[in-house]
């Protein structure tokens, strides 16, 4: 199976690079995982954002998310990445990856 290049939504790139060294790097191993057809090392669906979206848990002295979905052939499309504060996900990240994944979607129509 060939490599799936990563399609980065809104401010996805931008918003991984400003997590420290050492979630930025976690985050960059699961997500090649991914690209590859493997599961990441820590991760479960988020069915709230929609169908086929996963969720990435980087454990490095903060918690950090990468949510994204890998189900499209031409690539894996990361919807969003954030430092997660609270016990449960932020009603704002939820809402953000839907927006973006709605967006991608009416973007794959049009062709």
């Amino acid at each position: 199976m060939a490599e799936k290049p990563l399609y980065w939504l809104g401010s996805a790139l931008e918003d991984l690079r400003a997590f420290p060294e050492e979630a930025r790097r976690s985050a960059g191993h699961q997500l090649h995982l991914v690209q590859n057809g493997l599961e990441p090392l820590d991760w479960k669906p988020m069915r709230t954002v929609g169908s086929g979206v996963y969720e990435i848990r980087v454990h490095a002295g903060a918690e950090h998310r990468v949510f994204y979905i890998a189900k499209f052939a031409e690539g894996v499309y990361v919807l969003h990445a954030f430092e997660k504060r609270t016990r449960q996900t932020r009603r704002a990240d939820i809402e953000l990856a839907k927006r973006r994944l709605k967006d991608l979607k009416q973007l794959r129509q049009q062709g």
